[in-house]
């Protein structure tokens, strides 16, 4: 389980393409000398199983489904990703909780520059947009955001200077594509109230 408190990026130093899965090394000095093998990351907000380290970097595998449903497929080398570690116990909860298991993939229609802050407008499959709620939690490519406004499908996501400066969104544009993971409190509400119509039935 995570936050949605990025600890920072890394960036896809390699990748080896199998059949159904990707192996990506990953280079971040800070991030890598915390890991051991077998230890779960999230990158770019998909739980992922840390299968060798080195010094400064670590690699993952990402396999056919995850490929499927997320961005990591389009990743190359170079590229930079959203880095985040378990949560432990002890740890400040300071955005919300985030499981690593991405939804669905939205599409960047606009970035909004305002004085103080970015305003990210994000289209989102149709078939969830009934999560979708103003003052509700999300995750975009494993960040912590408070939906700050909904209008047809999309939403938008109000970016401060500091998330810009360490994290992936600094680099995001228009007709980008993010990983979403919806809020797991309204997701499993969602279920209860499936099964509440389903009994009275």
């Amino acid at each position: 389980m995570f936050t949605g408190i990025v600890e920072g990026t890394g960036e896809i130093l390699s990748l080896r393409k199998g059949r159904d899965s990707v192996g990506f090394v990953v280079r971040s000095r800070r991030i890598a000398r915390g890991l051991r093998v077998g230890d779960s990351i999230a990158v770019g907000g998909v739980c992922l199983t840390v299968t060798r380290r080195t010094a400064d970097t670590f690699s993952v595998l990402a396999v056919e489904e995850t490929l499927a449903k997320t961005t990591l497929g389009r990743l190359k080398p170079g590229d930079l990703v959203n880095l985040e570690t378990p949560l432990t116990p002890t740890a400040k909860l300071g955005g919300h909780f985030v499981l690593g298991h991405v939804d669905a993939v939205g599409r960047v229609q606009r970035v909004e520059l305002r004085r103080s802050s970015c305003l990210f407008w994000i289209l989102a499959p149709p078939r969830y947009s009934h999560h979708l709620a103003p003052e509700g939690s999300i995750a975009v490519d494993g960040i912590s955001f408070t939906i700050a406004k909904v209008a047809r499908g999309s939403f938008a996501v109000s970016v401060i200077p500091h998330t810009l400066a360490v994290t992936t969104m600094r680099s995001i544009r228009a007709g980008d594509r993010v990983n979403l993971e919806f809020d797991i409190l309204g997701k499993l509400m969602e279920q209860f109230v499936k099964r509440r119509r389903r009994k009275r039935e």
